[in-house]
């Protein structure tokens, strides 16, 4: 059987190219067998890949790829957590924002890129719960910006 870490580097989001955690705020807080994992935008290691509004600055295709990025960020954030994908139970909630012209209403096409992604990872257990909205900006100027809640296996207490 193959690992979900395995699984995600060979969809191309290596495991090492991950962000430092901020300051101020945690990437990812475990709350029993809980994990909320902050908001990632679509940074490609310390570059800002993806920056602008969808449509008329980032394409539609762009933004989907985007969304993916920043559910590989994500991901990442979440294994250096819990040091395996295999722990992860399923992937319980997405929230995808999108940074959108204001006559854009295709959002939930946009944030589907990261959904693929998880349910290429996980199979049934990245079935997910989702919302997917649109903002007049995000940090950065970024394109995407994904968060996520996954439940995982603690062990024994």
């Amino acid at each position: 059987m193959t690992s979900r870490d395995d699984i995600l580097e060979r969809l191309g989001y290596p495991l090492d190219k991950i962000n430092p955690e901020g300051k101020l705020v945690a990437a990812a807080v475990v709350d029993g067998d809980t994990i909320y994992a902050s908001g990632q935008v679509p940074f490609d290691g310390s570059e800002l890949v993806y920056k602008g509004k969808v449509p008329s600055e980032v394409s539609v295709e762009d933004a989907t790829k985007a969304a993916a990025l920043c559910a590989a960020n994500v991901l990442r954030v979440v294994r250096r957590t819990v040091e395996s994908l295999d722990d992860i139970e399923r992937v319980v909630r997405i929230t995808g924002y999108v940074n959108s012209d204001a006559d854009f209403t295709d959002q939930h096409l946009i944030i589907n890129g990261a959904s693929e992604l998880v349910l290429a990872v996980f199979g049934d257990a990245g079935r997910h719960a989702r919302t997917a909205i649109g903002t007049s900006q995000l940090p950065l100027g970024a394109a995407v910006e994904v968060e996520m809640i996954l439940h995982y296996d603690s062990g024994p207490l």
